[in-house]
């Protein structure tokens, strides 16, 4: 345990000033006994002056000290169980004290200072910034930096997730700033990079490999638990958490990105080099790019790339959100390609959608085109489907619909209105007074309207009752027609025939 020069100063007026001795001081500012000797012991206290009372733990000190040079890394209270068994009755609170004092230190490791080339190195890592609200959907924001290790010109760039897309796409956003790349990247064991190790067997991930055979660059994964062969990305995440990202105001990603942009080409590259101090970091890259790798003619396809299917209604589900696609596409599987700004919708290679992204989650992003095209077909369909109807339950009617196209009428409320008199009078009385009316050439509804009320009268009968259902296609367009019960008759005479033969 450390102290602060303030607290090394009481205890030692407290010593020499006011004679107190060393349990009373390490009581009365609660700090441990072992830690007041060692200041008094600093300040040329004899020895003998710091002796304390005997402590319980005192017989056990020599196992702890066996147990812990065999096991430099057992757990006190694991210890604490082991010397309650063999005695110990001291409370595991202050055991945990006596452990520390006697756990063995590792030595400290030094570090070589790791210089590189102009153009040889950059280093690669994530940096995590908490998460960001997209209207009624949360995601992870993540931060994409790139440090060349030469000049020490650092990209920064933030995206929703951290999922191999966004590490596609942070390569080529990277590249693209810097206009060139450098010929090694340095990355920690990450899946986007490496899908196994085994100390230094290396399992990279096939995408990893395309992006740099693609740019023509060297992925090198670090040493597990060797942050320090990165140093350099890790002191530009901090560096970006205090100069850049705190108490920063913005209003959405692309803002965000936009004012990242801006730092990079501004206040970070304005710094002293550190390989140069001669030089600020500005000139220091402009000297590095000389020695860059080119960049191809056509960046790396980084895209999101899923297969998705299409259900009865015409909407492909992807990401939270679904985006419309023509409805001829219904019950198949499509595929999806989309970027940071556009989901595009493939059948095969063919693309037959395009939207916005959509970064909400439950959203219903539409062409009006796929909509309309739908209403039509929908329209059309029913007006089928009614003359259909029509046609079987009242032959004639076929007749009149052809002459009322021909003389220019409207056949859709033709339709619906014969279907209304339909359900209302039945199959048989709408089919004569379709023939009434044809026969005086009157092909509109209110003809046979006038014929289907003028027979009811003939004939005595009460007003037709409209009977309601529900909207049920299968209720809706089903035909019966009436059977004749004269052949009821026949069935009750031959009955008769037989009884007298």
């Amino acid at each position: 345990m450390t102290v602060s020069k303030e607290v090394e100063a009481h205890i030692l007026r407290l010593h020499h000033a006011e004679k107190w001795p060393v349990g009373t001081i390490s009581s009365q500012l609660d700090i441990h006994h072992s830690v007041v000797q060692r200041v008094l012991r600093q300040d040329g206290v004899a020895g003998d002056k710091l002796v304390m009372r005997r402590s319980i733990a005192d017989p056990f000190v020599p196992f702890i000290q066996d147990v812990l040079k065999k096991y430099p890394k057992l757990t006190a209270s694991r210890l604490h169980e082991m010397v309650k068994g063999r005695g110990y009755r001291g409370a595991d609170r202050h055991f945990r004290a006596i452990v520390a004092r006697y756990r063995p230190r590792p030595a400290a490791e030094a570090y070589l200072r790791l210089r590189t080339l102009p153009g040889e190195q950059g280093q690669v890592d994530w940096g995590h910034f908490g998460r960001i609200k997209f209207g009624n959907a949360e995601r992870q924001l993540l931060a994409f930096v790139v440090t060349l290790s030469w000049s020490r010109q650092i990209f920064l760039r933030f995206y929703p997730g951290c999922s191999m897309p966004y590490f596609l796409r942070g390569h080529v956003d990277a590249f693209e700033f810097f206009g060139k790349h450098p010929r090694k990247l340095l990355y920690d064991n990450l899946k986007s990079a490496v899908l196994e190790r085994v100390g230094n067997a290396i399992l990279f991930n096939p995408t990893m490999l395309e992006l740099a055979a693609h740019y023509r660059f060297e992925p090198i994964p670090v040493a597990v638990a060797r942050g320090n062969q990165k140093g350099r990305v890790e002191k530009s995440i901090r560096y970006v958490r205090d100069s850049f990202f705190a108490a920063r105001e913005w209003k959405d990603l692309d803002d965000l990105n936009e004012q990242a942009l801006q730092w990079c080409l501004g206040l970070t590259a304005d710094r002293k080099c550190a390989e140069d101090r001669s030089m600020t970091v500005r000139e220091a890259f402009e000297l590095e790019k000389e020695n860059h790798l080119p960049l191809p003619d056509n960046p790396f396809p980084a895209y999101d790339r899923a297969e998705v299917r299409v259900g009865k209604t015409p909407y492909a589900r992807w990401d939270l959100n679904d985006y419309s696609v023509p409805h001829k596409f219904v019950k198949k599987t499509l595929s999806v390609v989309a970027d940071m700004k556009v989901v595009r919708i493939l059948d095969g290679g063919r693309e037959v959608a395009s939207h916005p992204r959509c970064w909400e989650r439950g959203g219903q992003i539409e062409n009006p085109a796929h909509v309309k095209e739908l209403e039509e077909r929908k329209k059309e369909a029913s007006q089928h489907r009614g003359m259909d109807r029509l046609r079987h339950a009242a032959p004639s009617s076929k007749d009149m619909l052809k002459i009322a196209a021909e003389r220019g009428n409207n056949l859709g409320g033709l339709t619906s209105g014969l279907l209304k008199l339909l359900d209302l009078y039945g199959p048989a009385e709408v089919e004569k007074a379709i023939q009434e009316a044809l026969q005086s050439e009157a092909v509109h509804l209110s003809a046979v309207r006038l014929v289907l009320e003028r027979r009811r009268r003939e004939k005595n009968m009460a007003p037709p009752v409209e009977i309601v259902v529900r909207d049920d296609a299968r209720i809706r367009d089903l035909v019966v027609i009436p059977h004749s019960l004269s052949t009821y008759d026949l069935l009750h005479t031959d009955k008769e025939n037989k009884q007298h033969d």
